[in-house]
């Protein structure tokens, strides 16, 4: 997996940007596939886009390679944790460059752009304010690398999940949900008559999960 800097496409907020929410994508997508979230979000925030590292095909890039078993996923490891790194550097980066503090900072993601969003948010908790796991879920291997605090930064996490979903069950999100709770980690689970996807309940959901997160002060 090459270091350089990830990829990315971004909506300027308009005006000074009281906020920050990074977007990313899923497996076989791109950082154009959740452009239209990030229209519908406040136009006082700034939303980035990143792609992950990994291209699979043409304009199908991925944050780790998995395999779907009798078992359930099965994941590369090392490419998860070098894109968590990876991801905790950009966020950083981007926090920088626009003078936005991790208390005004979100990380959201879909199917495996939200099992990132966990693991940057879980194991870096003062780097963002929340974290939303979008029909994805918590790696069993970062588990280990979540402090022992987690849950005394004020992390907010949102896990939406469609009960008919057959690429990801919605028992994985009951486990992310009891994960958080063993970690601290003030939470929120929402189920909804969905399979892989999001339909407009859940991204109406998760702009206001937003906007209230990143509430002006």
């Amino acid at each position: 997996m090459s270091s350089a800097p990830l990829t990315f496409v971004e909506r300027t907020a308009d005006g000074a940007a009281r906020g920050l929410l990074l977007l990313l994508h899923g497996v076989g997508a791109s950082e154009q596939s959740l452009a239209a979230v990030a229209m519908e979000q406040d136009p006082a925030l700034h939303v980035i886009l990143p792609r992950g590292p990994l291209a699979f095909a043409a304009g199908a890039f991925g944050w780790f390679q998995v395999q779907f078993g009798p078992h359930g996923p099965v994941i590369d490891p090392r490419q998860a944790e070098a894109s968590r790194h990876l991801l905790i550097g950009f966020v950083a980066g981007q926090q920088q460059r626009l003078g936005l503090a991790p208390a005004r900072t979100a990380i959201a993601g879909f199917s495996q752009g939200g099992i990132m969003s966990a693991s940057v948010g879980l194991t870096s908790p003062g780097s963002v304010a929340g974290l939303a796991i979008l029909s994805g879920r918590i790696l069993p291997e970062i588990e280990p690398l979540v402090p022992a605090d987690a849950g005394a930064h004020g992390l907010q996490a949102l896990v939406m999940h469609g009960r008919r979903d057959g690429k990801l069950p919605f028992p994985l999100a009951e486990r992310s949900a009891e994960r958080l709770r063993h970690f601290g980690v003030a939470h929120e689970l929402r189920a909804y008559d969905e399979e892989h996807a999001l339909n407009p309940q859940m991204r109406a959901d998760f702009r206001d999960w937003v906007e209230r997160l990143l509430a002006p002060a």
